[in-house]
């Protein structure tokens, strides 16, 4: 007749097993492979945009760092590009991704409703791979990724917040990705540090079954919540009230660190967008100083609205036409290109009709640049 066995020896092997999971979970390093485990454009549709959200009871939709889950979940992942298809990518801040702004709002929707096709008769089909947060160096990180979908062109809206290197690693998706992140710093020999402090770095507790618990719990709540996005279609909730963006501004000529007369031109990150354009390699991109709103209010004459005062933002204007115009890049300055009453709660954030009058300048752009034109 056996003994039963202790309720000590049960404990310990209880917590041997749970030693021997963890180590082995970190040994392995299961969690690139089940970021490409996705319910998405198969029993899903695929997203329009990119997995972002802090309001996922009502948005159906969350932020997350897995690049291969975010990617697996878009409905770029799951559209084999056709032999018509004249495939462009758009990346950038909040206002690419459509911040405030429904899927049939977003810019990308505007330039497909424009019906552009190529001079060779594919049919130009854009795709929204902006992510809302402010950082030339998270742009980097998304258009390396998603150069692997084979694009034709890629357009990369930009304004002056993404620029100081002081922000560069101020995303958090970046700072949660510091082995691709310093790869490209690597690469690309880029003023910035990859043992930046700001980088999340796991150690061996942080590799383990336990320590990924956030993880793997982000990676099964995206599927749930794709269920849920697949019935309504919707992926971001906007308030009924929205609190306007500034009119009247601060008497503060300051910009960041920086005071007048100069912006220093080493404390922008134009090696960061050097940097992008090589990626993109004979991939055409085609730059975009992205519009914003011109307060008429009190201290509009020394600030153009709560993000810039005048004398940076003129000169990163400056410098931005005169790289372009040296590195022959594809730019269209379009800082005036929407009615100033089309903002929303930021000087970049667009309405439904402010989108619309941004598609058509790009697309007037795009015609002359591109031979992207109606048909």
């Amino acid at each position: 007749m056996s003994t039963p066995a202790s309720p000590l020896r049960i404990v310990l092997k209880a917590a041997l097993l749970f030693v021997l999971v963890n180590l082995l979970f970190a040994a392995f390093d299961p969690m690139p492979a089940l970021g490409k485990l996705s319910l998405y454009n198969g029993l899903l549709p695929g997203r329009e945009r990119l997995p972002y959200g802090d309001d996922p009871g009502r948005a159906y939709n969350l932020s997350l760092y897995s690049l291969k889950a975010m990617f697996a979940s878009h409905q770029l992942h799951g559209t084999p590009k056709a032999a018509n298809e004249y495939r462009v990518l758009l990346i950038g801040d909040s206002s690419v991704w459509g911040y405030l702004l429904e899927n049939k709002d977003t810019l990308t929707s505007a330039l497909n409703a424009a019906g552009l096709q190529a001079a060779d008769g594919r049919r130009a089909v854009f795709y929204n791979l902006g992510h809302p947060t402010i950082s030339l160096s998270k742009d980097l990180l998304i258009l390396d990724y998603a150069m692997h979908y084979q694009p034709d062109l890629v357009i990369w809206p930009l304004t002056l917040e993404a620029f100081p290197l002081s922000k560069q690693v101020s995303s958090p998706l970046l700072q949660h990705n510091p082995q691709r992140a310093g790869a490209l710093i690597l690469n690309y020999d880029l003023p910035l540090d990859p043992a930046d402090s700001a980088f999340v770095r796991q150690d061996a507790w942080g590799a383990s079954l336990l320590g990924q618990r956030r993880n793997l719990a982000d990676l099964l709540r995206l599927q749930l919540y794709g269920v849920l996005w697949a019935a309504t279609g919707v992926d971001v909730h906007i308030p009924e009230q929205v609190e306007r963006h500034a009119i009247d501004l601060e008497a503060d000529e300051r910009y960041g660190e920086f005071l007048p007369p100069e912006l220093p031109e080493t404390a922008l990150a134009l090696d960061v967008l050097a940097a992008g354009i090589q990626r993109a390699g004979e991939t055409p991109v085609l730059l975009i100083n992205e519009p914003m709103f011109v307060s008429r209010g009190a201290n509009s004459d020394i600030r153009y609205n709560s993000f810039y005062p005048r004398w940076a933002y003129d000169q990163y204007r400056q410098w931005l036409q005169a790289e372009a115009e040296r590195q022959a890049w594809h730019y269209a300055d379009l800082w005036q290109a929407v009615d100033n009453d089309q903002f929303t709660n930021t000087p970049i954030h667009l309405t439904p009709a402010g989108t619309q009058q941004l598609a058509q300048q790009i697309a007037t752009a795009l015609a002359e640049l591109f031979d992207l034109e109606k048909k």
